[in-house]
């Protein structure tokens, strides 16, 4: 838990869970959540250069439980999101680059990052960025089935959100490492929250072992896709040196951006 490790092990337990959930699953059919309360690690399977990619719950299911994993794919529109366990110094220079391309992102906190960081979060709401709920001590969410203790985990950063800013949090909310239940997710649900997944990212998460700039890249541009939930970690180097020519690029290719509350 990010309350509990320091930053070297929370970069290792959070490299080795997302190992697990942002698995590309490919040439399979995956289990739809309507039939089971399962643990499910969120995967995707990418097809053709451009296409949508399939998630292990389709688009329409995740939507009966108020729950996306992709935005408008009619339209060249891409949702920018951020997970953030802790600072890691990257975030002031990635908000200037933001700044600097007028592009409203999304950034997913836990506790441990409102409670040292509370200034850079107050900067993110002041520029016009979402903060979204990512739980207040980043558990397997998918092990905990009782409502008294999904409510407690959400209910604690938003309030503790909530007395940093001053307002109330956007109820938008991503499960750690990708872990869910459908049980979760109706629990979400019930308490006002839209569950956000993703289409598109890459192995950003390993601070010991970072991509070059190259095979980012070669990973995001190619798998870029109209309504795309791009997810990015605050905590990578690479992204924060390579954020200013990939949002040209995209801006290049057509794109525009819109935040994951607008998604219908």
């Amino acid at each position: 838990m990010y309350l509990i490790f320091g930053r070297k092990s929370m970069a290792i337990v959070l490299t080795a869970a997302l190992l697990i959930g942002a698995v590309i699953f490919a040439g399979r059919e995956f289990e739809s959540i309507q039939t089971s309360s399962t643990d499910i690690n969120w995967g995707l399977s990418f097809g053709a250069e451009g296409e949508v990619p399939r998630g292990n719950s389709s688009a329409e299911e995740l939507k009966k439980l108020d729950a996306l994993y992709v935005g408008n794919t009619a339209e060249k529109v891409l949702y920018l999101t951020f997970d953030a366990g802790y600072e890691n110094g990257f975030t002031p220079h990635i908000l200037d680059v933001l700044k600097k391309h007028n592009v409203k992102a999304t950034f997913f906190l836990v506790g441990n990052y409102i409670k040292t960081s509370p200034e850079l979060v107050k900067r993110m709401v002041d520029e016009g960025h979402t903060v979204g709920n990512h739980t207040f001590t980043h558990p397997d969410m998918s092990k905990i089935s009782d409502k008294e203790s999904f409510e407690k985990e959400l209910g604690q950063l938003s309030q503790l959100y909530k007395e940093t800013v001053g307002s109330e949090m956007t109820k938008l909310y991503r499960p750690p490492q990708g872990k869910f239940s459908t049980d979760n997710l109706k629990m979400a649900q019930e308490m006002g929250y839209k569950t956000v997944f993703w289409s598109l990212a890459y192995a950003d998460w390993d601070n010991d072992n970072q991509p070059t700039k190259e095979q980012a890249f070669s990973k995001l541009i190619p798998r870029t896709h109209n309504g795309a939930v791009v997810l990015l970690h605050s905590t990578s180097k690479t992204n924060s040196e390579i954020l200013d020519e990939l949002l040209t690029k995209w801006e290049e290719m057509g794109y525009s951006f819109d935040k994951p509350e607008n998604i219908v």
